[in-house]
């Protein structure tokens, strides 16, 4: 179980990190330690497990991109690894996972993809497939966000 000075550390990063040069020590003055302690802490937590990763959500929107698409490919099981590293490496690609594939939909590895408009979208899809040969593919185009929210461990009460 988390003492207090974990629980307000983990409280302060289950929302938005400051977009800062130093966005633990924006955390660090709002529950009232040092920069040093709140990166202590995240570390100690990651060793122990409590914290397994950091993830970071792109509001595609506000960063210039009005177009994003889930690129669906069909990828011999044998190259999904490296076919997967080439496509993760595309600065328009910002999520890159593998999946099982259903008696029904082929599909293995998926792909978020993000340009200004669905065009751009289905360029970037094209420029991938030439690059890697891998031809089966199909696109999904978001049409509206549902949900986007952080998990809430703890209340954010810093007083």
């Amino acid at each position: 179980m988390p003492n207090e000075l974990e629980k307000k550390v983990i409280a302060a990063l289950q929302g938005d990190i400051p977009v800062a040069p130093r966005p633990y020590r924006d955390i660090a003055e709002m529950i009232g330690v040092d920069e040093e302690t709140v990166i202590s802490v995240l570390k100690d937590l990651y060793q122990r497990g409590v914290i397994r990763r950091f993830g970071a959500t792109l509001r595609h929107q506000k960063s210039g991109f009005n177009a994003n698409a889930m690129v669906a490919w069909h990828v011999d099981e044998a190259l999904i690894d490296s076919v997967g590293e080439q496509i993760a490496a595309y600065d328009e690609v910002t999520h890159c996972y593998q999946r099982d594939p259903a008696p029904d939909w082929p599909y293995n590895l998926y792909t978020m993809v993000h340009a200004s408009d669905e065009d751009g979208c289905r360029e970037i899809a094209r420029k991938i497939s030439e690059k890697t040969g891998i031809v089966a593919y199909t696109m999904l185009f978001s049409r509206r966000e549902l949900k986007k929210t952080s998990m809430q461990y703890f209340d954010n009460e810093f007083d």
